[in-house]
Order: C-alpha cells, then structure tokens, then sequence
C-alpha cells in the first residue's frame, strides 16, 4: 500500500458527483482504483473526491504522485540494442554491413552493442502521458507539476516519441518492480481513456460533457478490472475483457466482414466449465420513456446482449449453450433488478448504485455475480 496523504487535497470531503445525465457516482475514486488496475496497491475504499474538481484533474493528481515517488526511487534504466558505425570496435562486429559500406577503408566498422538507458518503452509510456495530463488539467499548478515532470524525463533522455504496442509488449516488468508497475498503470490508465483537451485541438465541449465521456470509460474499465481482482483464479473463476465473439457466419460475400459490426463483450466471466456469464456495461440509465408515458428496458441494449450470448450457441461448447447475460447499467432515481430465461438463456438487467457507501458498492458488484436471479 502507498502512503494516501498527499491525497488529502482531493479527498476533503465526501462528495456525490452527478453526469450530465443526472447519474450520481460518490464511489469515483473506487472507480479510478479499479479502472487502473491499481487494487494491488491502493485501498480502493478509502478515499472520497472533492466535488469541484474535474475529472482529469483527479487523473492528473494520481499520475503526477505515483510518478513523483518512482522518481524518488531513481529512474529506472535498461539495456537497449544499438547498431552503429564507430571507429573501434564495441559489441559484435556487423560483418556484413561492414563489407557492404567499405567501411574498412574508412577506418571504421558496424558494431552491435547493448546499452544502458533511461530511454526504454516504460519510461516513453510514462513521459506520454504526463504531456497528456499537462495539457488536459484545468488546476495551473497541477498543469506545472506535470511539466516539471515531463522536463525531468526529457533531460535525462527519454524519447518524446511514445512506444508502439509491441515495444510495451516486450517490456517485462520483473516481480520486483513493483513501483514501476504502479506507474505504468496508471500511465496506461490516464493514455487509454483518452483524456480531452482543448488545448490540443479537441473539439470545444463544456466540463460536463468531458466528465460524461471520462465517466463512461472508467466505469467499463472499472467493472471490468473489479472482477478480475476479485473473482480471476479464485473457486474455479476465469475473468476476461473486452472478449470478441465470431459469428457462426457461412457464405459470407467478399466485402461483408469490413462492414458487419464486431462482438466485444465487456466482460465474460466463466466458472469450470459449465457456467459463463457475459457481462455488457453501459453508463446510462437502464429504462427509457415510452410514447405513453411508461418505462421500459432499450432494445437496442438487449439485442446486443441477446446477440452476444445465443450467436455462441451450438457450436459445440458447453458453457455457451446455457450462457447467462447480465446488462449493468448505473442506477438513476431508481433500483432496477429483473430476470428473464428466453431460449435457456438467463438474462439479468440490473443497476448499480454508484452512490452508495463503497464497501456496499463492492458487495453488490460480487452479489451480482454470485446470487442468480
């Protein structure tokens, strides 16, 4: 666990944020923790956010400390591959490249050597996304903070070009590099959910339309990396994210698959090998109006979800032909928790108070899974 203090700037006081469609969440701190895979290292359950700060502020706010402290620890380095063409020899000879450039007879030879580095993928990571946060911040200070940093990482050598996704890929992190796995979640956390600024050319939208589009994002990454903390390798569970499901499609015509809509369920959790369970989250409220004045479920919601689960079935795979559907949506006036068996498939619409006590929130996210409907 880190030390919380330097916190206590955005934790004064309990506060109850509402999104631009009236949905209360107090649990965004929770949310963060979760939503960055950080539940190894923070107590998700202990810290509240001041209502007057923005979104990316708080972002800005947990990345600029986690890196602070790594800094603290010394930045850290690694052997990088060189190829060069240098006037003595270091590493291995390049004997072919040597011979290719005559360049015996320029007094010099290609060489391949490994060298010690602050310029590796992680530090990129790191240093991309505290450019991002300096320029999404709307506290000066914080924007400063997160420039001081930037500089830092700059003037001991670190590329402002960020890593591709196999240079990340191939970075190890070893087991015990744990404060340099703090800090590249939560870089990841602040690249992923792609924070706006308008700074950098984004197109000019209010506080609350930022917040809404930030809120969406951390509450599916939350519920996502909620279960795989709480339920992965645990009485027989097996927890995946954004899975992508094929269609059971034949005699498809040539141009079909760049225009038929991709299957990425949010969540699909299995226990042994008879009980999966997809889970599909979506940041609105779960009932919509009606042409008469009544309430009812969306479709388009529905369809998704049924689609999800029945395109699996039959296709030879236990857990699929009975496969239970759970829609999530974050509760709005009111509670919502229904269920329904529609071709041996058990679907669930229920919401989640987001405005509950924290370790209530965390109780009902597990009942949700546990108890069946």
């Amino acid at each position: 666990m880190i030390e919380e203090r330097p916190f206590e700037k955005i934790a004064e006081r309990s506060a109850t944020w509402h999104s631009h469609v009236g949905i209360p969440v107090r649990n965004l701190w929770t949310l963060l923790v979760y939503a960055s895979g950080l539940a190894r290292f923070l107590n998700p359950f202990t810290a509240q956010v001041d209502g007057d700060a923005a979104l990316p502020d708080i972002l800005g706010q947990l990345l600029a400390f986690v890196v602070e402290r790594w800094l603290r620890r010394n930045l850290s380095r690694n052997y990088q591959g060189r190829s060069e063409e240098l006037s003595r020899v270091r590493g291995r000879i390049d004997w072919m490249k040597t011979e290719a450039g005559m360049l015996l007879s320029r007094g010099k030879v290609a060489c391949r050597f490994e060298e010690l580095t602050h310029n590796t993928p992680r530090n990129r990571l790191i240093l991309a996304a505290l450019v991002r946060a300096r320029t999404a911040v709307e506290d000066t200070e914080l924007s400063s903070r997160c420039g001081s940093l930037v500089t830092t990482l700059l003037d001991a050598g670190v590329s402002p070009i960020p890593p591709s996704r196999s240079e990340i890929s191939r970075d190890r992190i070893g087991r015990n590099d744990a404060d340099d796995e703090l800090v590249v979640r939560v870089a990841e956390l602040v690249l992923e959910i792609k924070l706006p600024s308008e700074k950098a050319g984004d197109v000019k939208v209010t506080r609350l339309d930022h917040d809404e589009r930030l809120l969406r994002q951390i509450f599916e990454k939350a519920v996502a990396e909620f279960y795989r903390h709480e339920f992965h390798g645990r009485d027989g569970w097996k927890v995946s994210s954004q899975t992508r499901f094929g269609w059971d499609a034949i005699d498809a015509t040539e141009g079909l698959d760049a225009i038929l809509p991709k299957m990425n369920a949010d969540v699909v959790l299995q226990q042994g090998v008879a009980r999966r369970l997809v889970l599909d989250t979506k940041f609105t409220g779960i009932l919509t109006h009606r042409p008469h004045g009544s309430e009812g479920l969306k479709s388009a919601h529905i369809y998704q979800l049924y689609s999800y689960i029945r395109s699996q079935a039959g296709r030879g795979d236990v857990a699929a032909d009975c496969a239970e559907g759970i829609l999530l949506h974050p509760s709005l006036e009111r509670h919502v928790d229904e269920a329904v068996t529609i071709q041996g498939h058990r679907l669930r619409f229920v919401t989640i108070d987001l405005a509950s006590d924290p370790e209530k929130f965390r109780r009902d996210l597990i009942e949700i899974v546990k108890t069946r409907r």
